[in-house]
């Protein structure tokens, strides 16, 4: 073998050109070089040691060893990293999943599961593309575009594009949007009636009023005329937060015991459960109230089912009234004083509803925005609707019903998750008014969770359009009034449960987002800033301290309609989630007076050992094991993308067809997108324990 030249030492040393040589060497043992250009010989030459076959091997053996290694830790990783979404998605912890959640779960993670198998498979192609040396520009059979080509191509699709665009994807959705521009201004024409209405009561002091004194001061113990026969019913399911204050805000109620009957309807499949409500029942039936516990052995029906299996008993034909209180509702001592005395003299009254306040609405952010709803719901839907038509939807409690008027509409019904309106409307088919009273509060809570309010609002929108499809030929056959008819038919349901969340979904979160691609259809500025935030500000009157939060809401509700708009479609195809109850997620927060009332109540000791005496020592300790506090469980930090990406697309949407129409929107932007990211903030931190 001919050893290597190495000139790299030759550089250092004074060359000086000359005509070309040939140098020839007597050792056999050199080959002879042949030198045509003397500069070629002082070009510096790469150093290099010559290698044998084994030290080759060996090079090779380690290479491909780190090749393993790499490809198994990329394996391992993917492995990890499929494991911890099949963890996040399908086996949340600390957090119960329905069956079809997990079906939802499986689903998302076999799309994560063939993106994977994708990615991979180019990968594979890519190697094999290697090998095959179709990375090399220089192969005679590998066919390279050249740039005209690729811009002649790319200029094609484009205008291809365009022409698609222009032609028929445009019209489409400018008359869609012309279409749902036109049911937002009926509907804003609408919500400017109520709160004109509103306006109007108030300018006018219009409220129900009591005439006169309708009790005797000095009749202490009551009388059948002065103090008709009340029953007061507390339906509740597994309501281990709440059920001890709201069974001791009712047995306080300021009315005869001999006139009152308190009914606690526990549907509980939790025994320890129903060990600590018996338990608090025996506690106040010891203390003189009357008051009762009753628990179904066939749990049917949800709400509806236990209230109507209740009025089946036969005491309850003695009863005149009955209120119905749901479990974390907490009346004043005065409540029966302030609404039963308004169906005296006034045969045709069938309903006295009061009016929700809430103990938890400055918890968080989302407990802000729903408090800013349900202040408008009362004070003015509600509000208006019972001053001028006499008519509303029953709110389920914090209400007082005449039994008649239950028994002539055909009492509780099982057919749909929104019992209460259902009663409602077939009560006024038969000729019932109802009463609003604003200034009668009542306290309770409102979801402090995301994902529990989600549930209630799908409850509360899939309910009402299964119903309309049931009482649609009654309403229609009643004989009430024509425009009774049409208020039902065309405001009540139509347009407040059906048209509005309808085109809250298509205008802003469908439309909206696609005129960042499609500008032919972009929207007038107007419909996409000044009619909603009027809108908005319309809705935040009834609650004044919200005014902050009046961008956080307008975005807050457009993301909402996705919720909103899917259950309204279940509800009116009767879809599977249509029938579905998930019981609200209750914290059991106390009011300071109720705070005020338990340590009075833990200070009389002799009361307690009175009403204890007769447990034996091991009952005592089983009742104190049961009440105590459960073990805190750990909340995973679930962060809900699918609403947060929806609203920064309708910001970005806005953001584009504001700026394009006039830029001094841009400061209005940027307020608004700082402030929903501080909405997103608070809704994943109020998920964190």
């Amino acid at each position: 073998m001919a050893p290597g030249l190495d000139f790299s030492d030759w550089g250092a040393m004074e060359t000086r050109k000359g005509t070309p040589v040939v140098v020839k060497m007597d050792n056999p043992n050199y080959s002879v070089v042949e030198i045509e250009d003397p500069d070629a010989a002082f070009r510096p030459v790469e150093k290099s040691r010559g290698k044998n076959a084994k030290q080759v091997t060996w090079v090779l053996l380690l290479k491909a060893h780190r090749a393993v290694g790499c490809v198994a830790w990329i394996a391992t990783l993917f492995w990890a990293l499929l494991g911890t979404i099949k963890k996040r998605l399908i086996f949340r912890q600390d957090v119960g999943m329905a069956s079809e959640k997990l079906g939802k779960g499986k689903l998302l993670f076999t799309v994560i599961k063939a993106f994977l198998v994708i990615s991979l498979t180019i990968l594979a192609f890519e190697i094999i593309a290697y090998f095959n040396g179709w990375h090399y520009f220089q192969n005679p059979s590998l066919h390279i575009p050249r740039t005209s080509d690729i811009q002649g191509l790319f200029h094609l699709v484009y205008v291809t594009w365009l022409w698609f665009r222009a032609d028929y994807i445009a019209p489409l959705i400018q008359a869609l949007s012309k279409f749902c521009v036109a049911l937002f201004l009926i509907q804003s024409a609408d919500r400017m009636v109520l709160c004109l209405g509103c306006f109007w009561i108030k300018y006018k002091k219009i409220k129900p009023r009591i005439e006169g004194n309708p009790f005797k001061s000095n009749d202490v113990e009551g009388s059948g005329y002065d103090y008709p026969m009340v029953l007061v019913q507390i339906p509740m399911c597994n309501e281990r937060e709440v059920y001890e204050q709201s069974i001791s805000a009712v047995c306080q109620l300021d009315w005869p015991k001999d006139r009152l009957l308190i009914q606690v309807l526990d549907d509980s499949d939790d025994e320890s459960i129903q060990c600590l409500i018996k338990t608090e029942v025996a506690t106040w039936n010891q203390r003189g109230i009357n008051i009762i516990y009753r628990h179904r052995l066939i749990r049917t029906g949800y709400k509806a089912g236990n209230l109507k299996s209740a009025m089946s008993c036969e005491y309850i034909q003695a009863y005149e009234f009955v209120a119905i209180f749901d479990a974390d509702f907490q009346p004043n001592p005065d409540f029966l004083k302030q609404t039963v005395p308004h169906f005296k003299d006034n045969p045709e009254l069938g309903l006295v509803q009061a009016r929700w306040t809430f103990v938890n609405k400055d918890e968080n952010l989302l407990t802000r925005l729903q408090n800013i709803n349900l202040c408008f719901h009362f004070e003015v839907e509600q509000q208006v609707n019972g001053v001028f038509l006499n008519f509303f939807g029953f709110n389920g409690t914090a209400g007082v019903w005449r039994i008649r008027a239950l028994e002539e509409s055909g009492g509780w019904l099982e057919r749909t998750t929104v019992e209460d309106m259902d009663i409602a409307v077939r009560a006024h088919l038969n000729g019932w008014n109802f009463i609003f009273l604003n200034d009668v509060k009542v306290l309770c809570e409102v979801p402090e969770s995301y994902e529990a309010y989600r549930k209630q609002q799908h409850r509360w929108h899939s309910g009402p359009m299964h119903l309309f499809r049931l009482c649609l030929p009654a309403i229609i056959t009643s004989k009430i009034a024509i425009w009774k008819k049409a208020n039902l038919i065309l405001l009540f349901f139509l347009l407040r449960k059906l048209i509005l969340p309808f085109y809250s979904f298509t205008l802003f979160c469908i439309i909206l987002p696609l005129t960042m691609f499609v500008p032919e259809a972009e929207l007038p500025v107007w419909v996409i800033c000044y009619v909603p935030v009027f809108m908005s500000f319309l809705n935040i009157l009834p609650a004044p301290k919200s005014f902050p939060f009046i961008v956080p809401y307008l975005l807050f509700e457009n993301t909402m309609s996705v919720t909103k708009f899917n259950a309204m479609v279940s509800g009116l195809f009767k879809l599977g989630s249509s029938y579905e109850w998930v019981v609200t997620k209750k914290a059991g927060r106390s009011s300071e007076s109720d705070l005020l009332a338990a340590a009075e109540r833990e200070s009389k000791t002799t009361n307690q050992l009175q009403i204890q005496r007769g447990a034996s020592e091991s009952e005592l300790i089983e009742l104190n094991r049961l009440k105590a506090a459960p073990v805190p469980v750990k909340r995973v930090n679930k962060i809900y993308r699918k609403e947060l990406t929806l609203a920064f697309l309708l910001l970005t949407a806005s953001v584009r067809s504001l700026l394009s129409a006039q830029g001094v929107h841009f400061y209005f932007l940027l307020f608004q997108g700082v402030t929903f990211l501080l909405v997103g903030l608070d809704l994943i931190g109020e998920q964190m324990s």
